[in-house]
């Protein structure tokens, strides 16, 4: 009697055990799932490799369940093939070609051990010789080919492909001199970039790579401002603290102003403004720094620095009374003679005695300018000066942020310069009303929607100037319906006259910004040498990843832009700009993404990036926003964002922290976002009201919301400013507060918040996205040390010497970006070396 076809195969898979049939179920259901991800994939256009795997784990899963020997052949060549495969997409990078094999790896192992695979062989006894060959071979084979892939791995951990190794130039690390900032003492930090000049260097050289190793917390202070109930979601911690007058100085993200003593951290005075926390259109709540003023310091800085009368700092400290301002001779220096500038999130400036921490009542409005004055909207939160102003000899200068993405019905971006001592407005420039600068007349309003200067401004008083880095006229992803006059100076270095507010001069870095690539950085004033002899320069950072020289007297470009075509096709109302200019100096990605760089833990959160890679539009960079979706690579959180750049005057070096991260830029036709709701923040659906469209912004993850895009994320980096060539560039920091069990994987992560460096060579960094400050030596770009903060430094940290004791301090605030991820706190942290 012939047995029944059914019998013999469950015979088999009651040999085969239950834990290879279990095996094989999962074999099954693993191929299953990447099949059909791979035709999703290849249907778009993209890689037939997962579709090949997945039929060939099905197959398997099917071989172990019948307890066949040939499974152990099949996965042995997956992983084999796999292998080939994935070197020859990504090479040697053990990150890439980690989540390429990882399962495929695991899963040969499982099956090698022989407690799995001793039950493969044939049903019936009459072939019992032949599994023990045939279950060797299949052996041999998972060995051999797990022994490959640990070789290919265990080679690519000890390269390096993304870090660029280098030296700074022995003649540039030995550069003489001092090259003070002007108006600022050599031991105080006396502006957000330690002087008007921006550049984040300071002359102490006390600490060295040497014996920066044995820094420790010298004190702890914490401001006791935490986020509460009403506050928005983009709430940080970013503030720079000015050290002055013998005291140092600090804002928290609720504006309010504390005085430290620099040596203990003890608290000497607090002034808090009292904001409307319960403002509902509060898009952020920071406060990046304030500005510092000492009127008796412009007559008395050359005697006291001991510089020559014909010196450019005296020639300076002696240039004319702009027009309306009050005369040095009457500057009333008993009433609030030092004075700190808060900004705050009420749209008002407040002037604080910087002795007491009293208002200064003869400013302003009882010590207070309100910037909604003028204004043609006054919605509360919608104007909102998250940057310090900037402190000239007779006028302070006055930008703001308004709401990005909200609407087209915005407060101005007006700048205005107001008399330092009265608080008396001297001129405004309004980018959409440029050559009208003398203060309005009652009843008109300043032009609603113009683009606005939102970040820290740098200023070079012997010229007279004072420098903007623009960013856009709001809504910033559609620009249909921009005004044209506005137009010119959105994106742009605009540089204006310190007495009258006329622009001398401006350089745009994006024709008809629609990616949000504004200049997020302050940029940075440098006497620079060239083959033409030594140039006053402007040095600008910007969010795309180019870097602007230009000559600070008339704005001619020091390094060339050329411009080039870029992609078209603009959203329907919209146009693109058909080139844009590219800076010869740039961490611009070296070449477009691809599907291959997509990234994941595994081949499976990886297929599905590819996939989302392929569903959505790119053309490059500059690939205009979309219905369809489109790929913004460099994203708007920027290569170079608010925190700038830092550069040692006297070596001509400048030290950078690039961040890569993709981000997603999706239309919504008006009708359809009607049922959309967002969170308020920079990121996720913005209304765009006034406009077509509604646009969701987001960086392109996977859905283990770990970044699509293949690290290294973020990296720091020099540049020989003599040459403008990039010395070295490392990637930088770990995902420690982001991985599981805090496992801290050195993959490079962004940063937010600027690098600072000092004359001893050595620079410093707390804005990376795992909690921890660094210091690098100048000339290679080594850690060489670092220390765990207690929440997310997403700040740039300062240094001085204490008048008293002489000793150098580097300070840091650990407080955290609640947009970002990084835990809040309340620290202020100074460290130092051993007394």
């Amino acid at each position: 009697m012939r047995r029944a076809p059914g019998r013999k195969a469950l015979a088999r898979l009651s040999r085969s055990g239950p834990l290879l049939f279990v095996t094989g179920v999962v074999f099954l259901l693993l191929g299953l799932a990447l099949a059909a991800g791979g035709v999703w994939l290849m249907a778009l256009g993209g890689s037939w490799y997962y579709l090949l795997v997945g039929l060939g784990l099905v197959i398997t899963g099917v071989l172990l369940a019948l307890g066949r020997t040939l499974a152990l052949w099949l996965h042995a060549l997956i992983l084999l093939g796999s292998t080939a495969w994935a070197v020859a997409e990504v090479q040697l990078d053990w990150w890439q070609l980690l989540p390429r094999l990882d399962v495929w790896f695991v899963l040969a192992l499982w099956l090698w051990l022989p407690f799995v695979n001793r039950r493969l062989g044939p049903v019936d006894a009459a072939h019992r010789a032949a599994p023990d060959r045939s279950l060797r071979g299949g052996r041999w084979a998972i060995g051999v080919t797990v022994a490959i892939a640990l070789i290919v791995g265990v080679v690519s951990l000890f390269r390096s492909p993304h870090d660029h190794p280098g030296e700074v130039a022995a003649a540039r690390m030995e550069a003489a001199g001092t090259a003070p900032a002007p108006f600022t003492p050599p031991d105080d930090w006396i502006a957000y970039g330690h002087s008007g000049y921006g550049d984040r260097y300071s002359p102490a050289a006390q600490i060295t790579p040497t014996n920066v190793d044995q820094l420790k917390v010298a004190w702890t202070f914490h401001t006791g401002d935490f986020p509460g109930p009403g506050d928005p979601k983009e709430i940080a911690n970013e503030v720079t603290p000015l050290k002055a007058n013998g005291m140092l100085y600090l804002c928290t993200p609720h504006n309010i102003v504390i005085a430290l003593n620099p040596d203990t951290g003890r608290e000497i005075w607090r002034f808090d403004p009292k904001i409307n926390r319960d403002a509902k259109n509060y898009q952020h709540m920071i406060c990046r720094g304030l500005a510092y003023y000492d009127s008796g310091a412009y007559a008395a800085q050359s005697a006291a620095m001991g510089l020559p009368a014909d010196s450019a700092l005296a020639a300076a400290a002696s240039a004319p009374t702009p027009h309306g301002a009050v005369a040095p001779t009457a500057i009333k220096v008993d009433t609030c003679p030092r004075r700190v500038f808060a900004p705050t999130a009420d749209a008002t400036i407040v002037a604080i005695n910087a002795d007491n921490g009293q208002p200064c009542r003869d400013f302003g409005d009882n010590g207070t300018i309100g910037l909604y004055h003028d204004q043609p909207v006054k919605k509360p939160g919608y104007l909102n000066p998250t940057s310090p102003p900037t402190v000239t000899r007779h006028v302070l200068i006055v930008g703001a942020s308004v709401t990005d993405n909200a609407s087209t019905d915005e407060p101005s971006g007006v700048i205005r310069g107001y008399d330092i001592d009265s608080g008396r407005l001297l001129w405004n420039w309004d980018p959409s009303e440029p050559h009208q600068t003398r203060p309005l007349p009652p009843g008109q309003t300043y032009i609603r929607n113009s683009p606005n200067a939102w970040s820290v401004f740098s200023v070079d008083e012997k010229l007279g100037l004072v420098y903007l880095p623009m960013g856009n006229q709001t809504p910033d992803i559609w620009g249909g319906r921009r005004d044209p006059q506005g137009e010119q100076y959105s994106s742009s270095i605009v540089a204006l006259d310190i007495a009258t507010g006329q622009v001398r001069w401006v350089y745009q870095t994006v024709h008809h910004d629609l990616w949000d690539m504004d200049i997020g950085g302050q940029p940075t004033l440098v006497d620079l040498d060239t083959p033409a002899g030594r140039v006053p320069a402007l040095v600008a950072s910007t969010k795309r990843g180019d870097i602007y020289v230009l000559d600070r007297r008339d704005g001619h470009l020091i390094v060339p832009t050329p411009e080039r075509p870029v992609p078209q096709g603009a959203a329907p109302g919209d146009h693109v700009s058909p080139t844009q200019p590219f800076s010869a100096l740039t961490f611009m990605p070296e070449r477009r993404l691809r599907e291959a760089d997509m990234w994941g833990t595994t081949p499976y959160d990886q297929l599905i990036c590819r996939i989302t890679f392929r569903q959505y539009r790119y053309d490059g960079i500059f690939t205009p926003p979309s219905v369809q979706g489109s790929l913004i690579y460099p994203g708007d959180y920027g290569i170079f964002d608010w925190g700038g750049i830092a550069i040692d005057p006297v070596r001509q070096v400048a030290i950078l922290n690039p961040s890569y991260m993709a981000f997603v830029s999706k239309l919504y036709p008006r009708e359809e976002a009607k049922e959309m709701k967002g969170d308020g923040s920079e990121y996720g659906l913005q209304a765009m009201k006034g406009t077509p469209f509604a646009v969701d912004l987001h960086p392109l993850l996977s859905p283990l919301g770990v970044p699509c895009q293949a690290p290294p994320w973020g990296y720091l980096a020099a540049v020989d400013l003599t040459t403008m060539k990039k010395v070295w560039m490392h990637k930088n920091g770990t995902i420690e507060d982001q991985a599981p069990f805090g496992i801290p994987l050195p993959l490079g992560v962004p940063s937010l918040g600027g690098p600072m460096v000092t004359a001893g060579g050595v620079a410093f960094l707390s804005g990376t996205l795992d909690s921890y400050l660094r210091a690098y030596d100048v000339r290679t770009g080594k850690k060489l040390w670092q220390a765990r903060l207690p929440a997310g430094g997403q700040a740039t940290p300062m240094t001085y010497v204490s008048d008293r004791t002489g000793r150098q301090y580097v300070v840091v605030m650990a407080g955290g970006h609640r947009s970002l991820g990084t835990k809040i706190g309340d620290s202020l942290i100074a460290y130092a070396l051993p007394k």
